[in-house]
C-alpha cells in the first residue's frame, strides 16, 4: 500500500493548462511495480478514467482527453503526473490519482474502471471557464 497525495488544481480559463501532481509515500517499492491512472468525477457523474500508464510505459487515454493531456510517471521522485493542455470546460471534474498491479486490460488495451484500484489519492478541483 502507498499513500498519495495530489497537488496542483485549481482554475483556468478554457484554451489553457493545468499540470496535476500525485506524490507517493510509505511503501515506494510497491510504487515502482504499480502502474498508475488519473480519474476524474464531474458534479452528478461517474468517476471515470482520463489516463493510464503502465510500468513498461505504456499509457492509454480516453478519448475526450486524447491528444490533450498527458500523463508519465518519475519513480526516481515517487511522483506522477497529469499535464492538461487545452483545456475545455468539460473538463471540470474533481481529479483524483490512483495506483495498482493492473491498469489496463492486457488484450484491448481499455482503461480499468475505478473498481480496480486499491490505492486513491484525494480529490484536487479543476474548474476550466468558458
Amino acid at each position: 500500500q502507498v499513500q498519495l497525495e495530489v497537488s496542483g488544481g485549481g482554475s483556468v480559463q478554457a484554451g489553457g493548462s493545468l499540470r496535476l501532481s500525485c506524490a507517493a509515500s510509505g511503501n515506494l517499492y510497491s510504487f515502482r511495480r504499480y502502474c498508475v491512472a488519473w480519474f476524474r468525477e464531474a458534479h452528478g457523474k461517474q468517476r471515470e478514467a482520463v489516463a493510464a500508464i503502465e510500468r513498461d510505459g505504456t499509457t492509454s487515454y480516453a478519448d475526450s482527453v486524447k491528444d490533450r493531456f498527458t500523463i508519465s510517471k518519475d519513480n526516481d521522485k515517487s511522483t506522477m503526473y497529469l499535464q492538461m493542455n487545452s483545456l475545455k470546460p468539460e473538463d471540470t471534474a474533481m481529479y483524483y490519482c490512483a495506483a495498482e498491479y493492473l491498469c489496463m486490460d492486457p488484450v484491448t488495451g481499455r482503461l480499468g474502471t475505478a473498481r480496480w484500484y486499491s490505492n486513491w489519492g484525494q480529490g484536487t478541483q479543476v474548474a476550466v471557464s468558458s
